[in-house]
């Protein structure tokens, strides 16, 4: 596996095990499970993300809940069918964790290093206050052709720069992943509670004009 296309999507969250060990799918007889860890913020909020981890990685039937692990790997995407639609599920794919015992460090809790491809046009919105926002869809490239396609929000200067990118910009993102409650309305009288999960931008550079 090339050492580079690793480099291009790298994540690194600290926080504590909220959940059990779900199974998600099986890869040539190795199983892949998902578990929740519950990351702060530095204000008072915190993000709830979910883990991918090999059965090979951990004790998939042993009990994490109220630990503090660290993790490092990548975030990836996946989609799933739902009725006629496709879902895009997003998840932190692990590749190392270690337990902690004590952790003070709160401004490295959540750090995650992006480099691909504008794949969709930039929607640039302002809020009812005034705020500027843009949505970003990212295709960050993996090894034997596949791509991950990760939604990113940025926010004032950096939302005004990201609203001048084209499909097929090529940019490097630096942020946090986060985790975001909304409403989808299924029909005239129903509605669904669902949570998002996308990269928040804190840092952004068009590649073309740095290289």
């Amino acid at each position: 596996m090339s050492e580079k296309v690793i480099e291009n999507n790298r994540v690194s969250v600290i926080g504590e095990i909220v959940s059990g060990f779900t199974f998600s799918h099986e890869v040539f007889g190795e199983g892949f499970y998902t578990v929740d860890m519950a990351v702060n913020r530095l204000s008072d909020q915190m993000d709830v993300i979910p883990l991918l981890v090999s059965e090979r990685l951990i004790d998939v039937k042993a009990d994490y809940q109220g630990r503090t692990a660290m993790v490092t790997g990548q975030f990836r995407s996946y989609n799933r069918h739902e009725g006629m639609k496709n879902r895009l599920v997003l998840s932190v794919f692990v590749r190392e964790i270690e337990f902690m015992e004590a952790f003070t460090d709160y401004t490295k809790t959540n750090q995650i290093f992006l480099d691909g491809y504008i794949c969709k046009q930039p929607i640039y919105r302002k809020t009812p206050l005034g705020r500027e926002i843009a949505d970003l869809l990212v295709a960050v490239n993996r090894p034997y052709g596949k791509s991950d396609y990760i939604p990113c929000i940025a926010w004032g200067r950096n939302a005004r720069y990201a609203s001048n990118f084209d499909v097929g910009n090529r940019l490097r993102i630096w942020g946090r992943v986060q985790s975001r409650e909304y409403t989808k309305k299924l029909t005239e009288t129903e509605c669904e509670k669902r949570v998002a999960y996308e990269v928040s931008v804190s840092k952004l550079e068009d590649v073309e004009l740095t290289e």
